[in-house]
């Protein structure tokens, strides 16, 4: 029985790992090199290398009784990070279900990037435009802000794609939607928007929708209200079920890394 059960976890172990690290190389491969993806890969690493040598790393390991402690400190930790993952996707699982109620009136609604191909949006980003379309219809004195810059491999900022979506696909005129087309990042998304809002005559202490997605919504939220925007107010638009959990993943560490880099 106990055989049974560590070709069991030794299978689990090989199978997320290599999921982890195709998934992670996949990103890493289109310029998306930061510590939500380097991490998570070095993580899928040590869990195909656990999976295929773990009798050879137990002989290893019990060699000496310091690298034993220290293996089985590595693996407390683990279970530790395990139980924190488990906190945040309960909390965000909370956030998007109050994102769901009915939105007041604002003065602005942000449309925050997540990527193009070919110079069309995601499905990501798309889901975040039609979140936001009727939005946009429905407040029809609020300035509408999309922000992105220039992806990696793209000729035309994600502000000006996301633009030209709305208008061909929403018929939301042009003149009515401002491109700040020049962050990088969330930070960025925030930041050259408020300058923009600025520039209008827009108070960052009014109310501001900022529309992204469901996974994003508390780093969003906390780098905004990190920036002095007083009533930032997420519109949560559904991530496709077939990135979802791992977005959920790869924002943890997003989370951790801003956190870290004192976005908020």
């Amino acid at each position: 029985m106990a055989k049974k059960s560590l070709m069991l976890l030794r299978a689990s172990l090989f199978i997320v790992g290599v999921i982890i690290i195709v998934d992670c190389a996949i990103l890493m491969a289109v310029g998306k090199v930061n510590f939500g993806t380097v991490l998570p890969f070095l993580l899928g690493i040590v869990f195909v290398a656990h999976g295929v040598f773990w009798h050879d790393i137990g002989k290893f390991v019990h060699q000496n009784r310091w690298i034993t402690r220290l293996w089985y400190a590595l693996w407390a930790m683990f279970f530790i990070w395990l139980i924190s993952f488990g906190v945040f996707i309960f909390s965000l699982q909370q956030q998007i279900k109050l994102s769901a109620k009915p939105m007041p009136e604002v003065a602005a609604i942000i449309v925050l990037g997540s990527g193009t191909v070919a110079g069309k949006p995601t499905p990501t980003l798309a889901k975040r435009l039609d979140t936001a379309a009727p939005l946009i219809d429905s407040q029809k004195n609020a300035l509408v802000i999309t922000s992105g810059g220039v992806g990696f491999g793209q000729i035309h900022s994600e502000a000006s794609i996301m633009a030209t979506y709305l208008h061909e696909r929403y018929a939301i005129p042009f003149n009515r939607i401002l491109q700040e087309g020049k962050s990088t990042s969330t930070a960025e998304n925030l930041a050259n928007s408020q300058k923009v809002l600025e520039a209008k005559g827009v108070s960052i202490a009014a109310p501001i929708a900022i529309v992204t997605s469901d996974f994003h919504i508390i780093r969003a939220t906390s780098i905004a209200k990190h920036q002095g925007y007083q009533q930032p107010i997420m519109l949560a638009s559904p991530t496709p079920l077939s990135i979802r959990y791992n977005a959920w993943f790869r924002e943890y560490f997003a989370f951790v890394s801003g956190w870290l880099l004192g976005e908020y």
